[in-house]
This record gives C-alpha cells, sequence and structure tokens, in this order.
C-alpha cells in the first residue's frame, strides 16, 4: 500500500516562507537539498511523519501564478478558536473561525490562512474523519 509523504509547493521568499511555517505550525526544517538551479527544502514537525517540500528556484524574482486547480493544504489542531487567536496575535492574519454544520450539525470547526506566496491552509479543528 502506498504512505503518502510529502506535497511540494513552489515559493519565492525562503526565508519569509520558512518563517512563516515555523510561526503558524511549528514546521522546522528536516532536510535541505541544495542544486545549482533549486534548493528543497522539507518540513515537517513531531505530530506527523508527512512533510511540506518548499522548492526555491533561485533566480526567480515573480510571484507564482497558482492558478485555478490549486486547493488547499489542510492541517489539524486540538482546538481551532485558540489557533485562530494565536494567529490573530502574530499577525497572520487568519479568516474567520467557521463552525461548518450543512445539515444543522456542526461537522467541522475551522479557519483558513494564506501563505506569504497566497497558498491556501485550512486549520481544522481535531475531530470526526478530521484527526
Amino acid at each position: 500500500m502506498a504512505k503518502m509523504i510529502h506535497s511540494m509547493i513552489r515559493v519565492l521568499d525562503e526565508e519569509r516562507s520558512v518563517a512563516f511555517y515555523n510561526k503558524a505550525f511549528g514546521l522546522e526544517i528536516a532536510d535541505r537539498l541544495d542544486f545549482p538551479e533549486f534548493t528543497l527544502l522539507y518540513l515537517s514537525n513531531s505530530e506527523t511523519g508527512f512533510e511540506l517540500e518548499l522548492t526555491v528556484n533561485k533566480g526567480r524574482t515573480e510571484p507564482y501564478a497558482l492558478g485555478d486547480g490549486y486547493g488547499h493544504l489542510a492541517v489539524s489542531v486540538p482546538d481551532a478558536a485558540a489557533e485562530h487567536a494565536r494567529f490573530e496575535a502574530e499577525g497572520l492574519a487568519p479568516r474567520k473561525l467557521v463552525d461548518f454544520a450543512p445539515a444543522g450539525e456542526v461537522i467541522a470547526r475551522f479557519f483558513f490562512v494564506a501563505d506569504p506566496d497566497g497558498y491556501q491552509i485550512e486549520v481544522l479543528e481535531r475531530g470526526g474523519r478530521y484527526l
């Protein structure tokens, strides 16, 4: 059976992106592979074996066009309201906290935040299928 190990996004500014993912989600650089034309940074934390791979193409100065096919990354947290308040205090500009209850019963509590390159990240409270 296959095991999901990482997802990759391209970022413009390594320092800014690493700082964001560390401040927002406690991700640290687990590995760094430096090549003449690009650098790969693998970010992780002790909560999961899944990694976020940041690709930094050297010499690129224009922001990436995210296109209309990208959706979002998702992370789970024990308390979405507490994380939302922390994000606000850190100046990370989270969008509003939502209780998702399409049939009257709350099935998810979440908010979205954008990283420095505009990638959307959903922050879900742990529970149900979102562990």
